[in-house]
């Protein structure tokens, strides 16, 4: 099973392992990683499950789709490695993704 690497804005790791198919987002709450709250249940309408893909990871993503972009303008410091993790989808190719936690979302 593929699995994400989740680094809190204190430098903390956490590794969890996602079923393929499920987003970064859900395996984040389903593992009771801190910082990522997705209040909307991944619809896209609260950027609460906001985080910086390291940039080795960045090319292996499908590009943000406009409505998700939108999301991130109204996120606390966006970045150009910004993602809304309930837009991630978990693929065997990402395996390992590192993805930061904002410091705003704890």
């Amino acid at each position: 099973m593929p699995r994400v690497i989740f680094i809190d804005a204190d430098g903390g790791q956490f590794e969890a392992d996602v079923p393929v198919g499920q987003s970064i987002m859900e395996s984040a709450i389903d593992n009771m990683i801190d910082g990522i709250l997705g209040e909307c249940g991944g619809v896209m309408s609260c950027a609460t499950c906001h985080v910086y893909v390291a940039k080795e990871w960045q090319a292996k993503l499908e590009p943000a789709e406009e409505r998700e972009e939108d999301m991130l303008d109204m996120a606390v410091e966006p970045q150009e490695n910004s993602r809304l993790s309930c837009q991630i989808e978990m693929t065997d190719a990402l395996d390992g993704i590192t993805v930061y936690l904002p410091r705003s979302q704890f």
